[in-house]
């Protein structure tokens, strides 16, 4: 008889960078194309943006991929990202919010949760 394994749907095996796209004024940008690099394998996501200027991109991430650099592309802007999150917690959505606005890129960790609870349509725990 097989192990038990995980199923690669849950939360606790991707790592989500979501955020906005916006141009110098402050006006979204529409249909941009975005790239977010594990630097470890060279494995990459691809996102995109939409009306809005919001993207979200899916990246498989486990437990041991905490710590784990990433990069995050459009076009020749690029930046560094960390995969933080408590491995030991496989009930909460793992992830980050980046915004780039004017060819300079935001982390907003903290806007992270309530940014995907809007997507997803759903209220924050």
């Amino acid at each position: 008889m097989a192990a038990p394994t995980g199923a690669e749907h849950e939360v606790f095996y991707r790592y989500v960078v979501l955020g906005y796209v916006k141009d110098a004024r402050g006006v979204p940008v529409v249909s941009a194309q975005l790239e977010l690099v594990r630097d470890k394998t060279g494995f990459s996501y691809l996102g995109e943006t939409g009306p809005d200027g919001f993207f979200v991109i899916i990246a498989r991430l486990g437990d041991e991929s905490v710590g784990e650099r990433l990069t995050l592309r459009l076009g020749q802007a690029t930046t560094a990202i960390t995969a933080r999150f408590d491995p030991t917690n496989h009930a909460d959505h793992r992830g980050t919010r980046v915004d780039l606005e004017g060819g300079t890129f935001q982390e907003r960790a903290a806007s992270f949760t309530t940014t995907l609870a809007r997507f997803l349509g759903s209220p924050t725990r």
